[in-house]
């Protein structure tokens, strides 16, 4: 799966642009979820978990949510989950950028792990548990 991370540019929640190069330098995770997915609803604690854990690492996974959903949704369960991580928006659904990573018809959840320099390192059609998020830590170099 190592190959280059493609450019790809999203807005925030708020609408301010966002890069995935923005990121570069550490290890990053992108989760991609809709407010409509049942299994996203279950992942999305433990991610902002994995993410509280790993954030104050100095080579921690930097996890970033994509919400391919409405704004106002997004907005709406990032509030009531209390997600502190970053969440970036594509309103036009799935399966938008995911298909950047080979997830062409748009299966949610969907994540993917790159390295620091930009490389895939894992993609993952479904949701991830506790044990799977310490997996990819491990395989981004991140010491347990």
């Amino acid at each position: 799966t190592h190959h280059a991370a493609p450019a790809l540019h999203w807005t925030d929640l708020d609408g301010a642009p966002a890069t995935l190069a923005q990121w570069r330098g550490r290890p990053v995770l992108l989760n991609y979820w809709a407010s409509w997915c049942g299994p996203c609803l279950k992942e999305l604690p433990d991610l902002q978990r994995f993410s509280h854990a790993q954030a104050p690492l100095p080579n921690g996974v930097h996890v970033v949510g994509v919400a391919l959903d409405d704004v106002a949704a997004a907005r709406a369960l990032r509030d009531q989950l209390q997600l502190t991580y970053p969440q970036l928006v594509e309103s036009d659904g799935p399966p938008g950028t995911a298909a950047a990573f080979g997830n062409r018809i748009g299966t949610l959840p969907f994540s993917v792990l790159i390295d620091p320099h930009g490389n895939v390192l894992q993609v993952h059609n479904g949701p991830l548990h506790p044990a799977d998020l310490a997996r990819w830590a491990a395989a981004a170099g991140v010491a347990p």
